[in-house]
């Protein structure tokens, strides 16, 4: 077996293993309708994803009085949680991650979603047994914070340079930077891929099978 480059692989979900952009998009939207505040573009909403939910809503709805915050993301979490089994993983995401746990490299989540969300996605998805460790926007701060990495590697032993992030957005790709871990991109979520160079990914996939062989050889 090759020799492993990266102990702990850190995966984002939304947009990354998720399928899920176009409809946080449209929960976004649609929540900003409800409460009566101008509803942002696809891309301005798109932007958002991988935020935790109060910053995420706090740049979709610029407009809106702080203290309706809360309503706006209830609103968010009513459609969001109403129409989640309409979302699926990419396709031959669960081939990869299994390729993955066979090298016996950790597997972990940092995400934007709150605890309950990750955990349904999880549970509907499958996946609860082949991640070894997992954090949400709501349990410490929020990407692009390098806190979720760094809580990651201390809590398996891990020096920056044997952990690998990969994530479809810039706060992915920013919170890697400020953890001093090596970082890959996904062009198929939620940011465009002209924006990443800027953070010197090691590799940007446009698939997951891409994304597979990438890891398979150089993990």
């Amino acid at each position: 077996m090759k020799t492993r480059t990266f102990d702990l692989i850190v995966f984002d979900w939304d947009g990354t293993l998720f399928d899920s952009t176009a409809l946080i998009v449209r929960c976004i939207q649609d929540a900003c309708r409800d409460v009566g505040v101008a509803v942002p573009s696809d891309t301005d909403a798109a932007y958002v994803i991988g935020l935790g939910l109060h910053d995420a809503l706090k740049h979709a709805a610029p407009g809106l009085a702080p203290e309706r915050y809360p309503e706006l993301g209830n609103r968010y979490r009513h459609h969001w949680f109403s129409r989640q089994q309409e979302v699926v993983l990419f396709p031959g995401t669960l081939e990869m991650l299994q390729d993955l746990r066979a090298r016996n490299h950790w597997l972990a989540v940092a995400t934007g979603k709150g605890r309950r969300g990750l955990d349904e996605a999880l549970a509907q998805s499958g996946l609860v047994s082949l991640f070894d460790g997992t954090r949400t926007a709501d349990e410490t701060a929020s990407k692009p914070d390098p806190t979720m990495l760094l809580e990651l590697m201390r809590e398996f032993g891990t020096e920056p340079a044997r952990t690998l992030m990969i994530g479809d957005t810039t706060h992915d790709l920013l919170m890697a930077r400020s953890a001093g871990t090596p970082r890959v991109a996904v062009s198929y979520g939620a940011h465009e891929p002209e924006a990443f160079g800027q953070y010197a990914p090691l590799h940007v996939a446009h698939s997951t099978r891409e994304l597979h062989d990438w890891l398979l050889e150089n993990a």
